[in-house]
């Protein structure tokens, strides 16, 4: 089955999803194989390790954010990136609010269904 997102995803018409902890998120576009998402952070918010076995790559688009990839940890801030290759466990703290922008191939099926936010470790 062939889905898709609209063509044009204009940010200031979107609601933010809020997926509690101090964590909520837009979909800026997807189809069966890539997804992007914008997910907006708290200060203390925390993306509590998981894995999952899409690949990953997510842009910091604001704020600092504590990420731990593969037992090695690094801070990144405005315009950094982060590779996670698929099923390695990985997850982040924010440390200044701020916004990332996610992408992952094959779409995450278990975020448009509801069901994909148990990573979500609260804020510190």
């Amino acid at each position: 089955m062939k889905r898709n997102s609209e063509k044009f995803i204009l940010t200031e018409e979107l609601e933010w999803e809020d997926l509690g902890a101090g964590v909520s998120r837009q979909f800026l576009g997807y189809d069966n194989q890539i997804m992007m998402v914008k997910v907006k952070f708290e200060k203390g918010a925390v993306g509590a390790s998981h894995q999952h076995f899409h690949t990953q790559t997510t842009c910091c688009a604001s704020g600092q954010f504590e990420f731990t990839v593969g037992g090695e940890k690094k801070v990144i801030g405005v315009g950094d990136g982060v590779y996670i290759e698929p099923n390695m466990l990985h997850g982040a703290v924010c440390l200044e609010p701020g916004v990332l922008i996610d992408v992952f191939s094959p779409v995450r099926e278990d975020f448009l269904t509801g069901s994909g936010v148990s990573y979500l470790g609260g804020k510190k």
